[in-house]
């Protein structure tokens, strides 16, 4: 049986949106195809109508939640002109964050399968951090360019290591304090409520 276009196309973006939160709580290699299509409630058969492996899922997936991440730091930073690193720190380094990997930021939810990866997945992740630390250049302390770039790749690499770390440890105060202490060495003015 035949499916409309519309019908088609709402299919496809289930997919891409349940494999997303299962890619981000399982991992790429944590999850099948047929368990995604299932939670979609869709047969595996169908999934190849959508797309031609399992890889080009997550390539889809990889380029579709980069692009959400870039959106969401720009409204965040558009929304508080006057305390944009803070804004974009209360959002990013939170307990939210640390507990809902299926909802959260891609990048430290994949890191470390893409660091093991190659290809056009990996080309992806490249391309979106690199416009991440574009986006924190423009709101980071610094002189000159060069020093707000510098100051963007370390900014960057403080809030995702903070999360990531926090997320590694059973210990909640101890997951606390890499939120916090990060916080405050980024942005003194206010600390994470941790």
């Amino acid at each position: 049986m035949r499916v409309s276009r519309e019908k088609f196309a709402e299919n496809r973006q289930k997919i891409l949106e349940v494999a997303g939160v299962m890619f981000r709580e399982n991992g790429f290699d944590g999850i099948g195809v047929a368990d995604i299509m299932k939670a979609c409630g869709l047969t595996h058969g169908g999934f190849y109508g959508h797309f031609q492996s399992k890889e080009d899922l997550q390539l889809e997936v990889s380029r579709a939640l980069i692009a959400k991440v870039e959106a969401r730091w720009k409204a965040l930073i558009a929304g508080a002109p006057d305390r944009p690193l803070e804004a974009l720190l209360d959002h990013y380094v939170s307990w939210l964050s640390v507990d809902n990997p299926g909802s959260s930021c891609v990048f430290v939810a994949l890191m470390e399968e893409v660091s093991r990866s190659s290809g056009a997945v990996r080309e992806t992740f490249n391309d979106g951090l690199s416009t991440l630390v574009d986006i924190l250049a423009e709101i980071v302390p610094g002189d000159t360019p060069e020093e707000r770039r510098e100051n963007g790749f370390t900014t960057l690499s403080s809030m995702m290591g903070a999360v990531s770390l926090a997320r590694a440890v059973e210990n909640r105060e101890l997951a606390g304090q890499f939120l916090s202490t990060m916080r405050e060495k980024l942005a003194p003015a206010k600390s994470v409520d941790a």
